[in-house]
């Protein structure tokens, strides 16, 4: 059995898979790091627990107060150069982060064509795998919810949008959340186009993946969790 978390910018998202499929999966918002110890008392000890951290040293010192009983059996992953058919072109690869990593590993072990890799939460990457495995390369940019409390903050009349989206938005609240809405799918699409592959892929992930999947003209799918499914891979590869 093998443990997976995936401490994010507002939620650690957990997994617990047996080796052939997911057992169990949730998330925990970090005020509410607490409950995570119900996996010790609800599971047994795991062959691994792997954890990919984003949210810094205080949030990575909990989560492991929480799982203190299974510290023997614990990894917390880094970016690396080279792992599980995935090589790290980034100019410092320990610097990219550990979420994007455990994604695009994710990814990897789902397809094995060009792909476009999103993981779209508080913020938005876009990142890219040719058909080898090299990670290219991708962009950062506001996620729909930062973009959305951008104009609400940043501006005297606008409001904090919650409207629909619309081929021609007719009211203000309506032409904000379009207005995000195309700019996170002309973005993906973008990036898209730069392979230039007839078999390229992209796969999305993360809390606004569906608002922006039905708006794309591109091939796409969605993958539930693909930090988790990076970590998953990681665990049993190594």
């Amino acid at each position: 059995m093998i443990v997976c978390l995936d401490s994010g910018n507002t939620r650690i998202k957990w997994g617990v898979h047996d080796g052939v499929k997911w057992l169990a999966q949730g998330a925990v918002a970090h005020a509410e790091v607490g409950a995570l110890s119900r996996l010790v008392a609800e599971w047994p000890l795991p062959e691994k627990v792997m954890l990919a951290n984003v949210a810094g040293v205080e949030a990575g010192c909990s989560i492991r107060e929480q799982l203190a009983a299974w510290a023997p059996v614990f990894h917390e992953v880094r970016p690396e150069l080279r792992r599980c058919g995935v090589t790290n072109l980034y100019k410092s690869p320990e610097r990219l982060g550990v979420d994007r990593w455990c994604a695009l590993l994710g990814a990897r072990s789902l397809v094995d064509s060009a792909t476009v890799v999103v993981m779209a939460g508080t913020a938005t990457t876009i990142d890219t795998l040719d058909a080898d495995g090299n990670f290219l390369g991708g962009v950062i940019m506001p996620g729909i919810g930062l973009m959305l409390r951008s104009l609400a903050h940043g501006t005297a009349a606008l409001p904090f949008a919650d409207g629909e989206y619309a081929a021609y938005p007719r009211c203000t609240d309506d032409a904000i959340v379009t207005g995000v809405i195309d700019a996170q799918a002309g973005a993906i699409e973008r990036i898209f186009s730069r392979l230039d592959d007839p078999a390229a892929s992209c796969l999305l992930s993360g809390g606004y993946a569906e608002q922006i999947a039905v708006r794309l003209v591109i091939r796409h799918r969605l993958a539930d969790n693909l930090p988790l499914e990076g970590l998953r891979h990681l665990a049993l590869k190594s």
